[in-house]
């Protein structure tokens, strides 16, 4: 039999990547969009080519503002300025000069639909919001305003080295490659090197002195050959990206079967920032994820100031790059690594190429950190790249980060203590043997390798066996030694010394590892337990600004928003605090302030109070110690305190709306009880009255008489259909309505509700429009036929007399299926203006609070109580062109019956 083969079928979309990308959709929807003209250097064009796009923009009708454009005397480019709006700039002072910048605040306010910005590495006066241009345009872009900007591959973040190279200068104004990576459009602006060359000898790129110096410093041919290589091959790799995005998109096929995590060692040395940006290239490329760690060993724990600060900038610098960052204790370089790389799962560890360090006595023992991790774990793929140096370093010297100054108290203490033991020593030898006093110096060398560390206590191991052969040993007073046997006592008095001060030099390192984490731990434990136990925002407060300040050693604030979501530092609050910085860090939900990216000149750092459902704060924080937050340990430990407090601050809310709420229930549910109590009271004198009315009417001859008895009945029926409408909505509140569906016409529910509305409306003028063929409803005819009496009713008490009411009835077609649309609009005075449309259907809500309009603001909340009942909708709005007001029922149409023969 023959055998078919089906196609296979296309693999199914993840939903949560689904789900993932249709969130994306929305945040990026509502932010600008981002194009940038890239280029390989000064002069090819970018800001001619941008401002041209923009005439041809403005020529179409868009918006167009120029924020700010540097034209550099291009007469070229200045001509292309010519009818584009420009926004005034700002002046800033700096070293008794008056400086002219962008002025963000301006912009903001202004929110046009493309904003033109110059120069996207620029660095800002200081005294502005950020220090970057390219952070200015990130606010822009959050704002929702469309932003065109231009960017030379030297200022990429992650080329800065590569670039460094070739052209022998290190461009200091960078912008971080995510930018790049993110942005909606990059245009390349191309021209042949030979070409500009001509432009630069005639003066269209820089002023012809100026121009001199450039041709024979950066603009050299072979330095604009490889510019533009490195610029098309960096557009190259960010079309590839795109390429993977739009297959991901689509699921057209597996890209990659598994994600790769590159984990980066470094260790303070003089390449691990080249490096770093070398292993954020190769990430890039691959998709991976990346960790740049730094192992803090015992050997390294005496390096001085300079090579800790070198240490955290390269952190910092890896963060800004995109990766995670973390520093991590451990007495074996090669061990942490390999056990930090099982720990998080990582493929490659990526590790700079460094001499190897030789022993004089052992070249056999000696193993490079790679050689020791593959050891370690033979499955953990290791890369040794060769970054490159800075010129002023040299690969086989000793960088300066590990050329640590001696310790000199330590070895003078050692050796005071040794010379101590040595006189406490000749004293006891007239109790004890020799052999018993060596115990005395081993102790000495454990309490120095204790006190100072792992060089004294090394050093008092090799002078207390100086001292002991010196001093103890015949003959005395001499080096040399007359029994052989005491050689074997010397190596084995040196090597237990040795060791025993190399573990106490280890212990001590653990120990104050071991206590960092115990203090961090305790800190976010401590803080933990006493906001479980918080019960208002003040308690909350008090013990936020208590733990906060004494864990990080610093003057904490905090400032909440209030009902209008203006800012207010609680009580104990301590420190000098900005209140504009603070609200924008609320607003954009970024920490600003010291030690940032948004005003780094602040004294304090503003830290939102971020919670799942939305930030509840800002912590202010005047640290002491302002480098301490550069440790990433530290900085985790502050992010985690923010998020217990926002956490708790968020908690106490929701405790707060929940009793209010149940205050509201209750308000509510004995208030209609009461209201159905007296409503049940009215209704039977109520029947009898307006029966008696209506009764005697017809038997009074025209008169006063007569006239008194038809004021009777219609007010007696205006109080009838107030009282039916609390029994209803009581009724509805409690959930004992149940509709009674039955099969009607439009036109029938429409006569029904008209007639019973007749001498209510005889001063209005009704005209109906219900065309035929409109669908049956399956509706509760009472209940639906109240909510247009309602409408009429409502109309009739708030349009003049002589106006006209019209009653009108259609089907929407739409993808969700049809809908039945009736429609009532008046040509009275319109909607209320000091109440939003939505309002009215509150109950008890009136259009007019004095009014000698009867009735108590239920008719329209009872109407859209019972629509929604149904499945639908019930929207009023103001008629266009007005006046007048629209109502408007939806109700969905259902499958029609089958009709009979």
């Amino acid at each position: 039999m023959p055998m078919t083969h089906s196609p296979p079928l296309a693999p199914r979309p993840d939903p949560d990547a689904l789900v993932a990308q249709l969130q994306a959709e929305q945040q990026l929807a509502a932010r600008g969009k981002l194009r940038i003209y890239f280029g390989s250097n000064a002069g090819v064009g970018k800001t001619y080519a941008m401002l041209a796009a923009a005439q041809r923009e403005r020529q179409a009708g868009h918006e167009v503002l120029v924020g700010l454009v540097e034209t550099h005397g291009r007469a070229e480019t200045e001509q292309q300025l010519h009818g584009l709006e420009q926004l005034p700039r700002r002046h800033l002072p700096y070293q008794g000069r008056q400086l002219s910048e962008f002025d963000l605040d301006a912009a903001l306010r202004r929110h046009p639909e493309i904003l033109l910005l110059d120069e996207l590495a620029h660095s800002n006066v200081p005294g502005a919001r950020h220090p970057k241009r390219c952070q200015d345009v990130e606010e822009l872009l959050a704002a929702g305003i469309n932003v065109w900007t231009t960017l030379n591959v030297q200022h990429l973040e992650s080329l800065n080295d590569v670039v460094g190279g070739i052209v022998g200068i290190k461009v200091h104004e960078t912008v971080p490659d995510r930018i790049f990576d993110n942005a909606d459009e990059v245009i390349v602006v191309d021209i042949p090197p030979e070409e500009l060359l001509r432009r630069l000898k005639a003066g269209k790129v820089y002023p012809l002195e100026q121009a001199e110096r450039a041709s024979h410093n950066f603009f050299r041919l072979g330095n604009l050959l490889a510019l533009r290589e490195l610029a098309l091959r960096r557009t190259a790799d960010r079309v590839d990206e795109d390429m993977r995005d739009y297959r991901r998109e689509r699921s057209i096929g597996d890209v990659w079967p598994a994600r790769e995590r590159l984990l980066v060692g470094v260790g303070g040395h003089a390449g691990d920032d080249a490096l770093v940006r070398q292993v954020a290239r190769l990430a890039r490329r691959l998709e991976a994820d990346w960790m740049v760690v730094y192992v803090d060993a015992p050997e390294r724990q005496h390096r001085p100031r300079r090579a800790q600060e070198g240490v955290l900038k390269t952190l910092a610098l890896a963060a800004r790059l995109g990766a995670d960052t973390a520093t991590i204790p451990g007495a074996n370089v090669a061990q942490a690594l390999v056990a930090f790389a099982r720990e998080r799962n990582a493929s490659h560890l990526v590790l700079a190429r460094m001499p190897r360090r030789v022993s004089r006595w052992l070249p056999w023992t000696a193993a490079s950190l790679p050689e020791q991790i593959a050891r370690l774990d033979p499955g953990l793929d290791v890369l040794v790249l060769s970054p490159p140096l800075p010129k002023n370093e040299s690969a086989v010297r000793k960088p300066i980060a590990d050329r640590k100054p001696i310790a000199w108290v330590g070895y003078v203490g050692a050796t005071l203590a040794c010379f101590a033991a040595t006189a406490v020593a000749e004293l006891l030898l007239q109790v004890f043997e020799p052999a018993n006093v060596v115990m005395l110096f081993l102790l000495v060398v454990v309490l120095s390798a204790l006190r100072w560390g792992r060089g004294p206590g090394a050093w008092a191991a090799l002078l207390a066996v100086l001292c002991f052969d010196y001093f103890f040993v015949p003959p005395r007073d001499s080096f040399s030694v007359n029994d052989t046997q005491y050689l074997f006592t010397f190596s084995l008095m040196l090597g237990v010394a040795l060791v025993c001060g190399q573990l106490m030099a280890r212990l001590r390192h653990e120990a104050r590892v071991a206590a960092e984490r115990e203090r961090r731990a305790g800190a976010l434990a401590r803080l933990a337990r006493d906001l479980s136990g918080a019960l208002t925002q003040e308690q909350v407060a008090q013990i936020a600004l208590t733990t906060v300040s004494g864990v990080f050693d610093a003057q904490a604030g905090l400032q909440l928003p209030d009902a209008q979501e203006n800012l207010h530092a609680v009580a104990g609050s301590q420190g000098v605090m900005d209140a504009s910085i603070a609200r924008w860090s609320m607003e954009h939900g970024q920490p600003a302030g010291q030690g940032t990216d948004t005003l780094p000149a602040s004294p304090a750092l503003y830290v939102p109070l971020m919670a799942p459902v939305r930030v509840r704060g800002v912590l202010v924080l005047q640290l002491r110690k302002p480098r301490q937050l550069d440790v990433p340990e530290e900085r985790r430990l502050l992010d985690a305190c923010a998020s217990q407090i926002a956490l708790a601050l968020e908690r106490v809310h929701f405790v707060e709306v929940a009793q209010q709420t149940q205050v509201a229930m209750e308000g509510e549910r004995l208030r209609n009880t009461l209201l159905s109590a007296v409503s049940h009271d009215l209704r039977t004198p109520l029947t009898g009255i307006l029966g008696a009315a209506q009764a005697a009417l017809p038997r009074v001859p025209a008169g006063p008489a007569a006239d008194m008895l038809v004021q009777i009945r219609d007010q007696a029926q205006t109080l009838q259909q107030l009282v039916d409408n609390l029994l209803a909505m009581a009724r509805l509140q409690q959930g004992g309505v149940h509709l009674k569906r039955e099969w009607l016409p439009v036109e029938e529910l429409a006569g029904s509700a008209l007639r019973q509305m007749h001498d209510r409306l005889a001063a209005h003028v009704v005209r109906t429009d219900l065309p035929t063929g409109l669908p049956l409803l399956h509706v509760d005819a009472v209940l639906m036929e109240r909510v247009l009496v309602n409408l009429l009713d409502n109309a009739a008490k708030y349009t003049p007399p002589g106006t006209t009411l019209v009653l009108t009835g259609q089907v929407q077609h739409g993808p969700d299926g049809d809908v039945c649309l009736l429609t009532l609009q008046d040509d009275g005075p319109g909607l209320p203006r000091h109440l939003d449309a939505d309002m009215l259907f509150e109950p008890f809500t009136r259009g007019v609070v004095e009014s000698t309009v009867s009735g108590m603001g239920l008719g329209l909340t009872l109407a859209q109580r019972i629509v929604e009942a149904h499945g639908g909708r019930l929207e009023a709005a103001s008629a266009h062109p007005g006046p007048g007001t629209i109502f408007t029922i939806r109700l969905p149409v259902p499958e029609q019956p089958a009709l009979d023969d």
